[in-house]
């Protein structure tokens, strides 16, 4: 059974899953997959357009938190019986204009659309992983001005600590805040 090592209601990062193993779990339990790529995303707004896109919301989705909650909640439980969802937010930006406060609010959205489907015994799994900030070519990022350079380009999508445990005998990575 796919992700019989997952509890049927979590949000979590995304770990060693790939998209498409999620994608045809999903596919072999009888859910619904939904799957958004916010790696192009600059702001809240964007954030909920793409997601608003790729879920294929209605065209009256207000495009607000409140609005988001709706839409994996009310709206798709007035649509009929549900057999469960595995979700999927990829690559959410980690930059200032979306910064820590509003990736966790936009975390929060998804474990209360999991507590809801968890009420009515539907299966809800969300997955998500962050995007690291790139510098350009041949610049360095430093965590803060006594640590190391680390080198990112090569770097594709990190979560923040596993970003800073990629060098251990690095203290900065590991006492700089998330």
């Amino acid at each position: 059974m796919p992700l019989r090592h997952v509890r049927s209601n979590i949000v979590q990062s995304i770990r060693a899953h790939r998209v498409e193993d999620l994608q045809a779990a999903a596919a072999q339990m009888g859910h619904h997959f939904l799957y958004a790529n916010l790696a192009p995303a600059q702001s809240k707004q964007d954030i909920l357009e793409l997601i608003a896109s790729q879920y294929t919301f209605p065209a009256h989705f207000g495009k607000n938190f409140d609005a988001l909650y709706d839409c994996l909640t009310d709206t798709v439980n007035k649509s009929g019986s549900q057999t469960g969802f595995v979700v999927v937010l990829e690559h959410i930006p980690t930059h200032a204009k979306f910064d820590k406060e509003a990736r966790e609010q936009l975390l929060d959205i998804f474990r209360d659309a999991s507590d809801y489907w968890s009420d009515r015994k539907v299966p809800f799994r969300c997955f998500y992983s962050f995007s690291v900030a790139r510098a350009p070519k041949g610049e360095p990022v430093q965590a803060d001005e006594n640590a190391e350079a680390m080198p990112t380009d090569k770097l594709v999508d990190v979560s923040p600590l596993a970003l800073r445990m990629s060098s251990p005998f690095n203290a900065g990575y590991w006492t700089t805040p998330v």
